[in-house]
């Protein structure tokens, strides 16, 4: 992939992780689903009204994460490989929907569909947040990346360990929600400013 068509897939990536995030947002906020107190994923539950937002919201999320994966190709095939994997993982979240109140083990009786789409959902964010780690150990990756990926890594690491210690000692509730959505802020945050960045690299 030449320079250029690294920078129109970066700009590309910012795009979609902006669009995404706005639809995700709307569906999450106007919905019908319970505030602060479930997960972000009750909004794409079947039969909402905002579902079909919600989940083109997600599907745009992975085309950003992939067209990153791009973007970055060139200055860490790590983090280039992780975002692939990352992008899958959100595609098939958005495509397997969960029943009503997501629910998830151990504290509520969860169905196939559930657990596909909780595992798929945990680990789309886990392998972004690998990739802002291998995105700091890049030489080539540039100074104003390494940064940010140090910054969204540094945030991104004891966030996921609150967010997996609540859902396992406290379950579905406030905690975790309000936890959930600063990880998931924060690590679109990091792709939406990485892609930025890099839609001005030259190298």
């Amino acid at each position: 992939m030449t320079g250029l068509a690294r920078r129109v897939a970066a700009a590309g990536a910012a795009g979609c992780v902006l669009g995404g995030a706005v639809a995700v947002v709307v569906a999450v906020v106007a919905g019908p689903g319970p505030g602060l107190t479930g997960y972000v994923s009750e909004a794409g539950v079947a039969g909402s009204g905002y579902a079909p937002t919600y989940r083109a919201g997600v599907f745009a999320l992975a085309a950003g994460l992939l067209l990153l994966a791009g973007a970055l190709s060139a200055a860490s095939r790590p983090a280039a490989v992780l975002l692939v994997a990352g992008s899958l993982c959100t595609l098939l979240s958005g495509a397997v929907t969960c029943s009503n109140g997501c629910p998830l083990p151990p504290f509520e009786r969860a169905t196939t569909a559930d657990l596909v789409h909780g595992g798929a959902s945990v680990l789309a964010v886990a392998v972004v947040v690998f990739a802002m780690i291998a995105v700091v150990l890049a030489p080539t990756a540039g100074t104003a990346p390494r940064r940010v990926a140090a910054v969204g890594a540094l945030a991104a690491l004891p966030l996921s360990a609150a967010v997996g210690l609540a859902m396992l000692l406290d379950g579905r509730g406030a905690v975790v929600g309000v936890l959930e959505r600063l990880l998931l802020a924060e690590t679109i945050s990091w792709g939406l400013l990485t892609a930025l960045l890099l839609t001005r690299a030259r190298r």
